[in-house]
C-alpha cells in the first residue's frame, strides 16, 4: 500500500503557494490509517522509551495509537488555557509574533525517556519547542518521529542534535 496516495493534496492552502498534505483522507481508510501506525511503530523500533508525547492535535492522531499498540503512556502538549492541571509553558517566535505551548507540570519524570511524535515535519518549529519543555522537566528525548516529512523545508536542520525519524517524505 502507498500511502502517499492515501493522502490529499490540497494547493494554495492555509494560503497560496502551500500545498498542504491532507492526512483526514488517510485517517478515513482505517487500512491505510493502521497501515501508517504501524510503519510509525516500525520506525522506531530499535528505540528505548517509556513514555509517547504529541502535540497538539494532528500528533495525538498518531502518538495515541501508538501508545494503545506499544502500551505506553501518551502525553499530549496543547496551547496555553487547554490542560487542567499545573502545566510548564514554553514561548516561541513565529514570523509574526510569539506562540506558546504548554505539559503538564509533572507528566514527564526526570530521565524519563520520551519518544516525540507528530503527523508532520515543515521546519522544526513546533517540535523544538516541545523538546525544550520535555527537557525543562528532566526528560530525555530519544527519538522525534513524523509520519510526514517535507524534506525541501529542512526541519532536520533545526532538529539536527536528536534522532529523527519519518515514514513518508515529500
Amino acid at each position: 500500500m502507498n500511502l502517499k496516495d492515501k493522502i490529499r493534496v490540497v494547493e494554495d492552502f492555509p494560503k497560496e503557494g502551500i500545498s498542504f498534505k491532507d492526512i483526514t483522507t488517510l485517517l478515513q481508510d482505517g487500512k491505510a490509517y493502521k497501515r501508517a501506525v504501524d510503519l510509525c511503530i516500525e520506525a522506531v523500533k530499535d528505540k528505548e522509551f517509556d513514555i509517547i508525547i504529541g502535540p497538539e492535535a494532528r500528533g495525538f492522531l498518531i502518538g495515541a495509537p501508538m501508545s494503545y499498540a506499544t502500551g505506553k503512556g501518551f502525553v499530549p502538549v496543547r496551547k496555553p488555557g487547554k490542560l487542567p492541571y499545573e502545566t510548564v509553558k514554553y514561548e516561541y517566535e513565529l514570523e509574526y509574533g510569539t506562540d506558546a505551548l504548554e505539559i503538564h507540570r509533572d507528566s514527564i519524570k526526570p530521565g524519563q525517556k520520551v519518544l516525540i511524535v507528530d503527523d508532520l515535519l515543515a521546519t522544526g518549529g513546533t517540535i523544538l519547542s516541545t523538546i525544550k519543555l520535555i527537557e525543562q522537566l528532566g526528560g530525555q528525548v530519544v527519538s522525534v518521529l513524523f509520519l510526514i516529512e517535507l524534506e525541501f523545508l529542512n526541519g532536520r536542520d533545526t532538529l539536527k542534535d536528536y534522532d529523527v525519524k519519518s515514514v513518508i517524505k515529500y
